[in-house]
């Protein structure tokens, strides 16, 4: 009995510490020994040496305080303030968002049934306006122009600088110099580009630029004010646009072309006419201004204060055929050499009567939503560059290098490595671009003239001049701002979904 209940007697020991260490399965009831936690006895370890007493875990009794020791663990282990601390910090962004937000969409939705007064309830008179009304169907057919182009542009022009910055020595100048307009306001680019597309190449950079390469190739000045005199005595006349001598001219002869009405200011550089002396088988003749300042002067005779017409076009013309072709000199002179014995109609073609080049019509009709485009890649380019050179440093090299290894050429690593590597960056570049182009306000507004601002109206400046403007109908107004935020809410979904399953 003894033996069950205490398990095999130590022969060196005594008994309690026999009874201390035993460990049969019949033990007293409600407790259980734990020995885990208890060192191994030494094996030469004297008779004498007691045996350590191992540590005993009650089940009984004690069991509840252990479950509460591990509720408090737990309830110890979480970091951080309560989740009712953090409500009262989110509160005061949350009151605002209410109220410049939420708020504001919900009094329109609401106003946008009313009419212009907001005492009338309309329906939905004021969405149908937006769809019947020529001028509010002018501003989504631009901002349509917008969305179709000007995402696209913004996300290419951004993708050739990243690509290409990462080819040169000073690639950090470039793109500081590229996303600077992003420092300036959009009010800001507006007032520039407005300068910058001034049709009189001595204010607006874009047509100083043209007309300085326009001149390069094409030095007529144009004389478009210059014509013959209107009576019998006159050797030329007018015909379909360009002068022609009333009488043909044999070779040897002097052909005087006589014009008038050319403005002081045109003649301020001019140089004094001079009467030529045709050589043997030559035709020849001056191009000048027949009047003299202050009166007196010959009547078609070349005196020696009036100016010279430089840089005019002549032909001669024999049956109907162009059969040569001089420009007159500083002095008004003009020589052809080398024609055929007859006789010739000296004219001078309609190109002398033109006016001079002067300028792009940038702000007008035809390419104001062109221009202010132009002007929002310029703003936005650098911001797609920095967005997109970012993804660019992330593509893993060895896939680019591996390619040209296998001998594909620069564009086959561009088109079929580095822009599919790319795409989830260029996707959230060109959504960003669309939900900027629907919200473009401050571009148009400025850069736009009053005279052409129905021309390049667009959905967010027809909203502001309909309630505020001058339109005074805050219904309809009202109506855009719905239908605009419509038209935006899609793209933003889009992204923010893109968002969440990058952060997953």
């Amino acid at each position: 009995m003894t033996d069950r209940l205490d398990g095999p007697q130590d022969p060196r020991g005594g008994g309690d510490a026999a009874r201390g260490s035993s460990s049969g399965p019949n033990d007293t009831p409600g407790a259980s020994l734990d020995l885990s936690d208890a060192p191994p006895a030494p094996a030469d370890a004297g008779a004498d040496a007691p045996a350590a007493k191992p540590e005993i875990a009650t089940a009984g009794p004690a069991a509840p305080a252990a479950s509460g020791a591990a509720t408090t663990s737990r309830t110890s282990s979480r970091l951080g303030p309560p989740p009712t601390l953090a409500i009262w910090f989110l509160l005061p962004g949350a009151i605002l968002l209410g109220s410049m937000v939420i708020y504001p969409i919900i009094y329109s939705i609401f106003r946008s049934f009313y009419d212009a007064t907001g005492g009338t309830f309309v329906g939905v008179d004021n969405y149908a306006t937006i769809f019947s009304d020529s001028s509010t169907l002018t501003t989504i057919r631009n901002n349509l122009i917008w969305v179709v182009v000007a995402p696209a542009l913004v996300t290419v022009v951004g993708l050739i600088f990243a690509v290409l910055t990462e080819r040169i020595r000073w690639a950090t100048a470039f793109k500081l110099i590229v996303f600077m307009p992003m420092a300036v306001s959009l009010m800001a680019s507006g007032v520039i580009f407005r300068l910058v597309y001034e049709q009189d190449p001595d204010r607006g950079v874009a047509n100083a630029v043209i007309t300085s390469v326009q001149d390069v190739f094409d030095s007529n000045p144009g004389y478009p004010d210059a014509r013959p005199r209107g009576n019998d005595q006159a050797p030329v006349a007018a015909q379909q646009g360009a002068v022609v001598t009333k009488q043909p001219a044999k070779l040897g002869q002097a052909v005087l072309i006589p014009l008038v009405g050319v403005k002081p200011d045109t003649l301020a550089s001019a140089s004094a006419a001079k009467a030529v002396q045709p050589g043997p088988g030559e035709l020849a003749g001056t191009v000048w201004v027949d009047f003299t300042q202050g009166g007196g002067g010959a009547l078609n005779q070349v005196d020696g204060t009036e100016k010279a017409l430089a840089g005019m076009t002549v032909e001669a013309v024999q049956n109907g055929t162009v059969k040569g072709t001089a420009t007159t000199e500083a002095d008004g002179t003009f020589r052809f050499a080398g024609l055929a014995p007859g006789d010739y109609l000296v004219r001078l073609p309609q190109s002398n009567f033109e006016a001079a080049f002067n300028g792009i019509p940038w702000l007008g009709p035809t390419l104001i939503t062109p221009a202010i485009i132009g002007a929002f890649i310029w703003v936005w380019a650098g911001f797609s560059m920095v967005l997109i050179a970012a993804g660019l440093s992330a593509i893993p090299r060895d896939a680019l290098e591996a390619a040209r290894i296998d001998g594909a050429t620069e564009w086959q690593v561009f088109r079929k490595i580095t822009v599919p590597l790319l795409s989830p960056v260029l996707l959230v570049v060109f959504v960003t671009m669309i939900i900027n182009t629907l919200k473009v306000f401050d571009l148009v507004f400025v850069i736009a003239p009053g005279s052409v601002q129905p021309q390049a109206n667009v959905i967010a400046l027809e909203m502001w001049r309909v309630s505020f403007g001058g339109g005074g109908n805050q219904g309809l107004g009202s109506a855009l701002a719905i239908f605009l935020l419509i038209l935006v809410l899609p793209f933003m979904i889009l992204n923010i979904r893109r968002f969440r399953r990058d952060n997953q």
